[in-house]
Formats: structure tokens, sequence, C-alpha cells
């Protein structure tokens, strides 16, 4: 009946116990014990001693004993270390009934209880390990300073690991959004409602967003709050969540970036370009708006700063800045406080109500309509000197900026001041280049019947002047000579080149006026250049005109050395190009080679436009198609003035990439009753 039980029985008999019979569960359980023997014999691992005890107990009163606690047995050759057993043992009378000479036998049932053990030992470490993890979180999230929150589905809050009020000196909000957005900046609040809105009806796996908070000293810092849903039964989420203080790390990451954005500013090759790429670099990141104002007078103290707004720059959403104009303001006192100081100044004032006096009015009224709260004035030192004098504000009712952020903005511009060194020593030898190519570009003289004007402006290089250059003046015999020409390079070569021609054809046409041609000239200048070493390869337009009776009239002969055909506009109708078949080759190709003279007429009204190529040449587009649009915008201003429609045409071109020399002649009706 015990052969195939599942428990472990075993039955001894006598005073010494003698095993004398086990079934196969405790074979399993015990491993194969030899029958016949004494139980001290049969079982000596460490242990069994109180077994045996057991087993005398049981014999010398007759009582049943029952071991409850777990033994432990080892198990080297099994596939587990130990096993865990308890057992019983009870009387069974004498054996001498069944014909065995044994005696008293003691029944022993034992049951494996290893399962059982390892789960509950199991279920108690997991258990001590979950309360040493809530304790070490605990603990983590009072050592990281971290607000530990619980919002309920009806809305209402708890605060689980306190911080708030020390953060904010504020008692925790009981509902989410009263209170809360009150300490949250201004300029933060829509968006972080509308992300919580967003949140509570799309329940994502994660909440996350950075926002600044003002802290107890009035000063704001940036936060970063994460929370988590949590569902039950598909009703409403509970959120459970922390709200981080990272101004530390968020403050180093944007100092880091402004610092690699401001590096960048040596790409730069014009000053307003240095300048404009410097104020971008601290908005919409440190303020809403930066404007740049560069010095008449570098380190300019004492009074009154005088300077002229450069660049500005403004976030998006903010009303249109004033345009650049380069016109020259007066800053006031407190600026020229901050200059002589060379220290940041912040004016604060209430939502857009600017001091008068303190910044120049057209910056003030754009600061009211934008409803500024104020304005910081920071000096950029370049080489030892206050150069130029930044302005940022803050806007929409925005805070004014802490020290902090005040210390930041005049870092990020102090460390830009290398390439601003270099944008303005480009400035400055530009200038002093563009002065002396102005000062070889005389004024057209005054001629009785006809009107002239001239214009030229440089290109958007560096400090490069070109070989562009017009002319015009009065020859002896009365006739007017005008000159349109382009030598080829954009330095100090070229300019050189261009003085030394424009003066030998100056000099050829003048002292042989009598039947000496405009192609003449060219030839004889082209010969002159070659044989004193001065040939470079240029273009140019000679023109020499003269006045034809009382009518008005007058006839140009013209000769072109390859440079863009000259323009006839007339009183009505389209502007017509004055060219010929065989164009002449430009200058310093081949002074041997022929050249043509050609003649038309020039009525009353009608204007004639010499240019270069800088007007008309756009890079990747055919020559042709930039004519046209000359032609065109000349005819549509060709009743302006003779200088405003010089104006019109050089200010048309957008992108001024190069040079641009533009001389016009106008025939003017004569004048009734008066001789001419």
């Amino acid at each position: 009946m015990f052969d195939r039980a599942i428990v472990a029985i075993a039955l001894t008999a006598g005073d010494d116990h003698r095993l004398v019979y086990v079934n196969d569960a405790f074979r399993d359980l015990f491993g194969d014990r030899p029958l016949g023997l004494p139980a001290r014999e049969v079982f000596t691992e460490p242990g069994a001693e109180r077994f045996v005890a057991t087993l005398d107990a049981v014999l010398a009163d007759g009582t049943a004993r029952q071991v409850t606690a777990p033994r432990t047995l080892s198990c080297p050759d099994s596939g587990t270390a130990h096993r865990h057993f308890v057992y019983s043992s009870s009387p069974a009378g004498t054996l001498h009934a069944l014909g065995t000479p044994h005696g008293s036998a003691i029944l022993t049932i034992a049951v494996d209880t290893t399962a059982e053990l390892h789960s509950a030992l199991e279920a108690e470490r997991l258990s001590v390990e979950r309360l040493q993890a809530l304790r070490r979180y605990e603990a983590l999230m009072a050592a990281a300073a971290q607000m530990v929150w619980l919002v309920h589905p009806d809305g209402t809050a708890d605060e689980l690991v306190p911080g708030w009020e020390a953060f904010t000196g504020r008692t925790f909000p009981g509902a989410v959004g009263i209170g809360w957005l009150d300490v949250v900046h201004p300029q933060d609040r829509g968006q972080l409602a509308t992300r919580w809105a967003d949140a509570v009806r799309d329940l994502p796996t994660t909440f996350e967003h950075v926002f600044r908070i003002r802290g107890k000293d009035g000063g704001y810092r940036h936060v970063r709050a994460r929370a988590v849903p949590i569902v039950r039964n598909g009703g409403p989420a509970e959120w459970i969540g922390t709200t981080t203080d990272i101004e530390d790390q968020w403050r180093n990451r944007l100092r880091e970036r402004l610092l690699a954005r401001a590096g960048a500013v040596t790409e730069a090759e014009r000053a307003e370009d240095a300048f404009a790429a410097l104020a971008a670099t601290l908005v919409p990141d440190l303020t809403d708006v930066c404007a740049v104002f560069v010095l008449r007078e570098p380190d300019a103290a004492g009074g009154a700063v005088v300077a002229t707004r450069i660049a500005s720059v403004a976030r998006p959403g903010l009303p249109p800045l004033p345009p650049i104009n380069r016109q020259t303001f007066t800053l006031g006192e407190r600026a020229g406080k901050a200059v002589s100081d060379r220290t940041p100044i912040t004016l604060e004032f209430a939502d857009g109500n600017v001091p008068g006096g303190s910044i120049p009015e057209i910056s003030a009224r754009w600061l009211r309509a934008a409803r500024a709260t104020s304005v910081t004035l920071l000096p950029i030192v370049v080489d030892g000197a206050v150069v130029a004098l930044a302005a940022t504000a803050d806007c929409e009712g925005a805070p004014p900026p802490g020290p902090a952020d005040i210390e930041l903005q005049h870092e990020v511009l102090q460390r830009a001041q290398a390439p601003l060194r270099q944008a303005l020593a480009l400035q400055r030898a530009r200038h002093s280049a563009v002065v002396l190519q102005r000062a070889m570009l005389t004024t057209p003289p005054r001629v009785g019947g006809a009107d002239l004007a001239a214009r030229y402006r440089p290109g958007n290089r560096n400090a490069e002047v070109g070989g562009d250059w017009y002319d015009a003046f009065t020859l002896p015999d009365g006739a007017l000579a005008m000159t349109i020409g382009d030598v080829a390079g954009h330095d100090l070569a070229a300019a050189t080149t261009m003085g030394q021609l424009r003066a030998m054809l100056r000099s050829i046409a003048y002292i042989r006026p009598h039947g000496h041609t405009p192609a003449d000239t060219l030839r004889e200048l082209d010969t002159a250049a070659e044989g004193l070493g001065v040939g470079s390869f240029a273009t140019a337009v000679h023109a020499r005109l003269t006045r034809h009776g009382a009518d008005g009239y007058w006839e140009v002969e013209w000769s072109n050395a390859g440079h863009p055909p000259p323009v006839l506009v007339p009183v009505t109708g389209p502007p017509r190009l004055l060219t010929a078949e065989d164009a002449d080759v430009p200058l310093s190709v081949d002074p041997r080679r022929p050249r043509v003279t050609h003649r038309d007429p020039i009525g009353p009204g009608e204007t004639l436009l010499l240019y270069t190529d800088g007007l008309v040449e756009v890079p990747g587009e055919h020559l042709g198609r930039g004519i046209a649009r000359l032609c065109e915008a000349a005819a549509e201003a060709r009743h302006r003035p003779l200088a405003d429609l010089c104006e019109h045409l050089a200010s048309g071109v957008a992108d001024l990439r190069d040079d641009i020399a533009l001389i016009a002649f106008r025939p003017t009706p004569p004048t009734p009753g008066r001789p001419s």
C-alpha cells in the first residue's frame, strides 16, 4: 500500500530503530538507505541525531511526534543543492504480530517542502528589495531636490516629496492650474497650459516640459516637469510626476551654445553683417530683441553718446522693427554712463512706459508697441575701446533680466571681439578706399542746353576698390566728352590702372579736339597704354556730344571698346541700344586693330545712359536679361529729373555684388523767346 504513496514513508523497529522498510518517495527524497541497520548507522548526515532522538521519544512513551519546522538535507548529486522537508513519527505496534523478531515499530512520514520554502523565501526577498528600493528612491528624491506630486482624477493634487514652498515661497496648491500658473514665467504659461491639457486628453506614455518658475527670491529658474499617467479600469487617470530645478545645467548648455554661435560671426565680411549675427545669438534665448549702435567716436564718454543703429533682431511675434537706415541718434545720459563705466545698465519700466529722453524716440515708439518692461545697455569693447552699444529688451510683460542673464549677454557680446575687430578694420579700410576712388570721379560739368548726372556705388565686398569709372568734361571747341569704363579686377592694382587710363584718355581727348573722333581717342589710348606698360584688360565707351542749332538737338559720336552698349531712352516708346554689327575689341587686346565711330542724334528730353556691368550683370544669368531690365526700369522712370533717374536705377540693384558707375545725358528743350 505504501510503495507508490506520494509522501516518503519509512518503518523502523526495535530499540535501535533498525530500518526495515522505505518506499519509492523516500528513496527520491533521501536516496537509497540500507535496510536492516540501526537508524544511527543509516542516517549519518549532520542533524540526523535529532531524528533518532525523536524516534527514541516515540518509542519511550508511545506518543506520536510532529516536526513542522523545515529540516534541510544536503543533496549535492541532485538538481538542487538542498532539499527541505517536515515529518512525523508514530507508534506502529509490534512486528511480532507480523512474524518478525524486531519488536516495537515506528512509522515515519516525511513531506518534501523544498518548493514551498523556496517560494516563501523568494517572496520575502522581493519584499525586502522593494522596501529597500522605495527607501532609496525617497532618499534620492530628497537628495536631488525634486518635488514629487500626485494629481488625482478630479484635478486635486498632493505633494508626496515636499519642495514647492521651499522653492517658490508659497504653499503647495491643492489643484492643478490654481496657484501654479501664477509663478510660471508669463511667456511660458500659455504653452504649459496647452501641453498639460493635451496630455490629459490624449494620455501619452510620458509628459515632459521645461519652463520657468519664479523663486522665492523673485528671480526665475528653469525646471523640468515629468509625469506618467496611471489608468485603472478605464477610468480617469491619475498622474504622478516630479519637478526638478535644472537652471544650472540649462544655463551651462545655453552658454556653450551661444558662445559657439558668437564664434561663427568670424565669417561676416561687413561690419553690418557681423553685428547682426552677434545680435542674433542673443535672440530669443536670452532676450526678445537686440539692437546694436556703432559709436561715432570709439570710447565716447562724458555726455551724450552719438551712434548709428547698424543692426537689430527681434523674436517672432513682436511688431516689425524700424528699418535700418543708418540714421544717427543721440542715445542719452544713461547710455553715456554705460559707455564710460563699461558696465551694463538696465532701465526698468512698467509695460511699455518708456521714460522720455532715455533712448531715441523711434526706438521708444517700438518698445511701447511691444509692451517692453526693460532695456539693458551693454557696451561692446574691442581692443580696449568701446566701439558699440548693444540694447536688449524684454517685451510683452516679461520680467526684466536677472543678473545671471545680463552677465551671460555681456559675455557673449565680448566673446565676438576678434571677428568684430576684423569687420571694423575692413569697414574702415573699405571706407578709405571708396573715398580714394570717388576722389578720382569728378562732378560732371554744367552744360548749357543739357543736364548731366552721375552715380557711383561700391559693391558689397570687403576692403576692395574696383576699376569702374565715369568721366565728363568740356572740350576746347565747346563739345562735351563723356566716358564710362571698367578695368578688370577688384583691387588696388585695378583702381590704379583705372586712374592712369582715365587721366591718359582725358589728355588725349582734350588736346586733339578738331577732327579727332572717339575711335581715334580710344585707339591712341590703347597704343599709349601698351607702350607705357599701363596695359590691363579694360572696356570703355567714349563719346563726343555736340549741339546742333537752336532746336535742342544734339549729336553723339561714340566708340565702344567691348563695353555694354549705351542706352538711349526716347521721350516716348521703347529704349534703344546703341550697338554696331561689328563690335570693337576691349582695350589692351590689339592696339593695331581699327576702331569705328558711330553717330546718333539725341532730341530734347531724350536720355543717354552710359553704365558699367555691375548695374546689369547677375551671376549665372545672360547679360542681355540684365540690360533688358535696365531698359524697362529706365522707361518707367524716364520723366523723372535726371539725378533722380540715376539714383533710382543705381538703388534698384537688390544684391549689389559689383561696383556700379553710371552717367546720364539729357538735352533740355529750348526756352521759347530766349536765344540759345
